[in-house]
């Protein structure tokens, strides 16, 4: 003998589902929308660190050498520049005033191709030119902890910004 089925079905109505239905796209819009903010503010912080990190990491092929600050003034610092295997100052070139060490040290710097800008080499210098992408990752930690709910990922993020920060800190 056949049983019957003595569940019965309960049906929403029309206007709850299209209203379920906009919720969701809404959560997937506001996903969409936080994720791209957050890559923007990634690449952004990529795209500044490695206009000076190029000259720091990629030191083969450019002119390298050391550098006695000076004088600083607004936001660089000034100094003879002495290329490697020469033995006196050749001329003066200037570095950020983030970067440079304290009045009358020296540094190893390499020059930006046609200019008389320096970028401070070594590991030093590396780390110091990403600090703008240690920002950006900052930055996106909260947009990734605030906006897309995706709380350990933001702390992943933020702990390696922190991290690349206090590097630069301690290695200057």
């Amino acid at each position: 003998m056949p049983r019957s089925s003595t569940r019965t079905s309960s049906r929403r109505s029309r206007s709850r589902r299209v209203g379920e239905s906009a919720y969701g796209v809404l959560l997937v819009a506001r996903m969409g929308l936080m994720g791209l903010l957050a890559l923007l503010l990634l690449v952004a912080g990529v795209w500044t660190s490695w206009s000076t990190a190029q000259y720091a990491m990629l030191v083969k092929g450019r002119e390298r050498g050391a550098m006695t600050v000076s004088a600083c003034a607004g936001e660089r610092c000034t100094g003879p520049f002495v290329a490697e295997g020469e033995g006196r100052g050749s001329r003066k070139v200037s570095i950020a005033q983030a970067a440079a060490p304290d009045k009358g040290e020296r540094v190893e710097v390499v020059l930006k191709p046609g200019s008389s800008h320096a970028v401070r080499s070594g590991p030093a210098g590396v780390l110091h030119a990403w600090v703008p992408f240690a920002g950006s990752l900052l930055l996106a930690a909260l947009v990734v902890a605030g906006g897309m709910r995706m709380r350990r990922t933001a702390w992943v993020m933020g702990l390696l910004g922190a991290v690349l920060l206090g590097a630069a800190f301690a290695a200057m």
